[in-house]
């Protein structure tokens, strides 16, 4: 079991986010808890290369302060969508390790989000996305609010993850559960 934290940057993750205060509350809380519980926590980056918002080379690279990697913890680096893209070495490291379930959080849900867990079902992963750990903005097509609720109640769990409650992803990295009971 490992914890994946997508794209929480400075740059993208702020208050525009649809529930960003519960969100953000969620994902500090599955960080403490994996840790707490020896379950290694992984992040991955977005770069979008120079002069964008996710330029690498600016303060809206790092990831927000309050989800901040400890020494030791990985960090993959992306320029496309997926998390699990051949070029981050993700899937290789989590094959490496024999690690096949994901807990899975981060932004923005309709896009990086949704490569991610799509790919990473593609890969063979047990994926779960704990309620409200993962988050978007408004876009010209509907609202932060639709999309959230169109992947995490209609698309994902129908075919690619396990649509979990936060307490069942802390009984997850608590070992008090196996990932089969869910």
């Amino acid at each position: 079991m490992i914890l994946l934290v997508v794209d929480t940057q400075k740059g993208c993750f702020n208050e525009e986010l649809f529930l960003f205060e519960t969100v953000r509350e969620n994902i500090k809380q599955l960080i403490t808890v994996a840790r707490e519980n020896n379950v290694e926590v992984v992040y991955v980056q977005h770069d979008d290369g120079p002069g964008t918002d996710l330029d690498k080379a600016t303060d809206n690279y790092e990831i927000y302060e309050e989800f901040a990697p400890r020494n030791g913890e990985k960090r993959f680096e992306k320029n496309v969508n997926s998390a699990f893209h051949p070029m981050t070495g993700l899937t290789e490291y989590l094959r490496s390790k024999g690690e096949n379930d994901i807990i899975t959080v981060g932004v923005s849900t309709d896009y990086c989000m949704d490569a991610t867990i799509k790919s990473g079902f593609e890969n063979g992963f047990n994926l779960f996305v704990p309620s409200y750990t993962n988050s978007t903005y408004d876009n010209p097509y509907f609202d932060k609010e639709t999309a959230y609720r169109y992947y995490n109640e209609f698309m994902w769990g129908t075919r690619y993850a396990k649509m979990i409650t936060v307490k069942q992803a802390i009984r997850l990295l608590q070992s008090k559960i196996s990932t089969t009971d869910i």
